[in-house]
């Protein structure tokens, strides 16, 4: 007898329908085709003892299970359940006249219970996409996969639950989910606020402009100067994130199992911090099993790098071209898949190996050149990608004890807001671009106009200090960003000045005894 099931294989991070087809005919093997990676293939151990367990004989006859397109990888434990189904509808120990309606995805463990299972999400995306009725899938997935709607989801315990429902014999109660009123509930500020930090203003000030235009931002100062301090509240001052980014968002997460079990819809953007010995590999995404990497799982999001220097030369490299194209693809000999990257970088760094350079009462002990050399640990084309690069100074015990609370993130967030709901309606026509960060040349050309004041400013500082073409364009977003923030719509020469003085770790105004005075 043959028997069809449905489950579902993900691609990237999103999910292709599989159909598995079972034939139980006279003989005595059991084999399964259709390209399955070894955790499949193992299924034939849990499946015999699953259904064992849960009171069901395994065919003593010849199994074929085909899981169709074959030329699609098959891989990981969660075929089990559409597997074990399709054998007992197909060895007539059980009825299913719905079969055909639902996609089924679980893992068996042997006692016949059904474990958690990645991917729920953009499976049950692509189930309600091609019209099934429902989606069954382990309970702790159940809540992640009801975000879906339109779309009936079952959440189970085990086997003999998911006969049970499919031949009728029980009533399952689908999980339902207020994707639109849970997101506005959910939505709250950091626990960390920026009213905490006493001092740094200038830094603030700075923050608070890349995170209105979406820039990315390196921070330099010697040790406890705040450096992290700050860059981890940086998550309070950013715009909610909107319903859209939400689903990528936890699909995202889902397919890299980093949702917790019972997780619903993320509603806070994320920050990833990874440590300085990640491999290439795990911060880009693929391995033998392809997974989204750091810079994935941060889109949407912040990724910040402590140390930047210190991480090894070939990842920094890395994050050329996902900064500039938002995405990351990643090609292999046997597969390539699609990641989203769009992510802002929050990078820090010591200014020296000591890290007292141009620190203020600290004298710095490095030898001459040093702080080039350290610098030269991040190549120029990585540096010129960088928006905003500010210097921190850490802030004296006197101005610690005197000073009071600072500004909350939730002043600067509604600032931040209101510069983003400007570049909404600038860049309504443009898609994939959403905010001034993703301006392209002809953009830039079109909303960046500068009077002949505020290009002088601008020659003079290209000139003097010898930025590259990329800087001069980094240079302009900025400025339009900080005129946003200004409500202008001009780019004004006070504008440009200030976007000259987050340049000032180009290579050469930097590594001299003291800076030079910037040309306003």
């Amino acid at each position: 007898m043959l028997v069809k099931t449905y489950g579902a294989a993900v691609q990237g991070i999103d999910a292709l329908i599989v159909t598995i087809e079972v034939a139980v005919e006279p003989g005595i093997q059991f084999c399964i085709v259709g390209l399955p990676d070894t955790a499949v293939k193992e299924s034939h151990q849990r499946v015999i003892s699953a259904l064992r367990q849960s009171g069901f004989d395994f065919p003593r006859r010849n199994v074929v299970v085909n899981m169709s397109p074959a030329d699609v990888k098959k891989e990981g434990a969660a075929y089990d359940l559409p597997i074990a189904v399709a054998i007992l509808v197909g060895s007539q120990q059980t009825e299913a006249p719905e079969l055909h309606r639902y996609v089924i995805m679980g893992e068996l463990s042997l006692d016949g219970s059904v474990l958690p299972i990645r991917g729920a999400l953009p499976m049950a995306i692509e189930a309600r996409r091609l019209g099934y009725k429902g989606i069954i899938v382990p309970t702790a997935n159940a809540t992640e996969a009801a975000v879906v709607n339109n779309l009936e989801v079952y959440g189970v315990d085990n086997l003999v639950q998911v006969v049970d429902f499919l031949r009728g014999a029980v009533q399952l109660q689908p999980v339902y989910f207020d994707t639109r009123a849970e997101f506005a509930r959910s939505q709250t500020d950091s626990e960390l606020d920026f009213s905490d930090v006493k001092g740094q203003e200038s830094v603030k000030r700075a923050f608070e402009v890349a995170c209105a235009g979406g820039h990315n931002i390196l921070l330099v100062g010697p040790p406890g100067s705040g450096k992290s301090m700050l860059a981890k509240r940086l998550s309070g001052i950013m715009p909610p994130l909107s319903l859209p980014e939400a689903l990528e968002t936890t699909k995202i997460h889902s397919v890299a199992g980093k949702l917790k079990s019972g997780s619903k819809l993320m509603t806070v953007r994320p920050f990833r911090s990874p440590h300085h010995t990640i491999s290439p590999v795990a911060l880009v995404g693929g391995g033998s099993n392809p997974c989204p990497g750091e810079i994935s799982l941060a889109h949407n999001g912040i990724l910040f790098m402590d140390e930047f220097p210190e991480f090894p030369r070939q990842v920094l490299e890395v994050l050329r071209q996902p900064l500039e194209d938002r995405h990351i693809s990643i090609s292999r000999a046997r597969y390539a898949v699609d990641y989203p990257a769009g992510f802002m970088l929050v990078a820090s760094m010591n200014p020296c190996p000591c890290g007292y350079y141009n620190h203020p009462h600290k004298a710095c002990t490095c030898a001459p050149g040093a702080v080039t050399k350290y610098l030269g640990k991040i190549s120029g084309p990585l540096l010129d990608r960088i928006d905003l690069q500010v210097e921190v100074q850490p802030v004296d015990f006197d101005e610690l004890s005197a000073l009071p609370a600072g500004e909350t993130s939730a002043d600067i967030r509604r600032r931040v807001i209101d510069a983003r709901e400007i570049q909404t309606r600038r860049f309504a026509g443009e898609p994939g671009v959403h905010t001034n960060a993703q301006m392209t040349s002809r953009l830039i050309q079109q909303h960046c106009a500068l009077d002949e004041d505020t290009k002088a400013l601008l020659r003079n500082a290209m000139t003097r200090y010898d930025m590259s073409a990329r800087a001069y364009d980094r240079i302009l977003k900025v400025a339009r960003t900080i005129a946003d923030l200004d409500h202008s719509d001009n780019i004004r020469p006070q504008h440009m000045a200030e976007a000259i003085t987050y340049r000032n770790l180009d290579r050469s105004s930097w590594g001299a005894a003291k800076h030079s005075p910037m040309p306003f």
